[in-house]
């Protein structure tokens, strides 16, 4: 593949062989002036007090995707977008104007003519070709531009398909637009793609180990045994189906214990993995060993989140079961369940409280709570259905100092939230008829 001076190095390539063509077929001879090639824009090809010089400008008016090559890479990073997983190349197609500029008579026709030649008899840029226009001799090298030399190392002569020239119609309205656009006056012009440039990273990627065999080999056939397909409504590997958190809450807590429900979640080395992108958190925690008779390891998997207030901030997390079970030979293989999402809150833990309204009306007060708070991550205090900011003064990851301006005389249920998760205030605990109620989560400003 190539790199980003592809494009560029298409464009030297082809004005290379335009000069080359131009004196082996003594077309200054044929004119009887000099002529040269350019890679300017249309309004700069003229000057503006100067005579028109005999010459062919190569203007690169468009780039395009590749529509055959645009789907044919995989993803290039993982589902948590950290991972490179490949280099998907970046596949372009080039599409240039060739227009001849003379002040003499019928000179424009005769540029062009050789030009339109030249490109027809070549059709696909050889390798041969681009390493001779972009690799220069040692004795030429030193005294070409910078830009030029560096387009040694474009690898545009390397890359896995060759580039093919194709002439394309403009029609009137196009031409119309095009040379409208550059603001120039028209010459005798014809357009052709340049297809295809493949652009690709040089990055580090991950790279799958190979298949060493199908299955377990026959001693007497010698062949694998192959993949075993039993078709089924249940899945035959290990399964998540839902999270069962303490007191019937939507959010889990530090010193929680979680119920990981599912299918065939038996097996040695047990374990359970907390995934979080945002602040790149990744923690593995044991399932609990205590098995109550109605918690069968085949369909459970316990995992408990106390002591992990500096691990796990609060946020979104991905649940992924991580157990080792034997397969149909009996052969002991790592599962990776699928992902669950668990969300942990932040918890108040010196609720409910009373605060004193200064003689302004306003009250302050510190919030203490936990899991602790990380670099990055927003924090605010909802008193009833108003939101307040901390002070930056005095802050901690485990405590926050507010402000309350007006402070109204009363109760007000408290939450901390933190990157838009809420502490709980709801109290889901319990049996219908009766109904919810608010847990006693409280400030009251006296």
């Amino acid at each position: 593949m190539s790199t980003a001076l592809a494009i560029a190095g298409v464009t030297a390539v082809l004005r290379d062989l335009l000069n080359d063509g131009l004196v082996n077929h003594n077309i200054s001879g044929v004119l009887g002036s000099s002529v040269t090639v350019s890679l300017l824009a249309p309004d700069r090809v003229v000057p503006t007090d100067g005579p028109e010089a005999s010459q062919i400008n190569l203007f690169l008016y468009g780039v395009t995707p590749n529509l055959g090559w645009r789907n044919e890479a995989l993803p290039s990073r993982d589902g948590a977008g950290r991972a490179r997983l490949t280099n998907p190349p970046l596949a372009l197609d080039l599409h240039y104007l060739l227009s001849a500029y003379s002040g003499g008579e019928l000179h424009a026709e005769i540029l062009l003519g050789y030009a339109m030649q030249l490109l027809h008899e070549m059709p696909v840029l050889t390798r041969e070709a681009i390493r001779t226009a972009l690799n220069p001799s040692p004795v030429v090298a030193p005294n070409l531009p910078p830009a030029l030399r560096a387009l040694a190392e474009s690898g545009l002569a390397d890359q896995v398909e060759l580039i093919k020239l194709t002439p394309q119609h403009l029609n009137t309205e196009e031409m119309s637009k095009l040379w409208t656009a550059t603001q120039s006056h028209l010459r005798p012009s014809v357009a052709y793609s340049a297809s295809v440039v493949l652009i690709q990273a040089r990055r580090p990627a991950r790279t799958p180990l190979p298949v060493l065999t199908r299955g377990r080999v026959d001693p007497v056939t010698g062949r694998e045994a192959g993949i075993a397909v039993q078709p089924g409504l249940v899945p035959a590997v290990p399964l998540l189906t839902a999270a069962v958190l303490p007191l019937r809450q939507p959010v889990a807590a530090i010193g929680d214990e979680v119920v990981l429900q599912g299918r065939l979640l038996d097996g040695t080395a047990r374990s359970v993995r907390l995934v979080q992108d945002r602040l790149e958190i990744d923690v593995t925690l044991p399932v609990l060993a205590e098995q109550l008779p109605d918690r069968p390891a085949a369909t459970v998997a316990a995992v408990s989140l106390a002591g992990q207030q500096a691990a796990l901030p609060a946020g979104v997390y991905r649940v992924v079961v991580r157990v080792t079970r034997p397969d149909a030979q009996g052969v002991d293989q790592v599962h990776l369940t699928n992902p669950l999402m668990l969300t942990l809150a932040p918890q108040i833990t010196n609720l409910p409280q009373q605060v004193g309204r200064a003689g302004d009306g306003s009250a302050a007060l510190t919030i203490v709570f936990t899991p602790a708070l990380r670099v990055g991550q927003r924090a605010v205090l909802v008193l009833g259905a108003s939101e307040y900011a901390p002070e930056v003064a005095g802050a901690t990851p485990t405590s926050l100092d507010f402000v309350v301006p007006d402070a109204q005389v009363g109760v007000h249920l408290a939450r901390l939230r933190i990157d838009g998760v809420d502490s709980p205030i709801i109290d889901m605990d319990f049996e219908p008829p009766e109904l919810p109620g608010f847990l006693d989560r409280t400030v009251e400003f006296t």
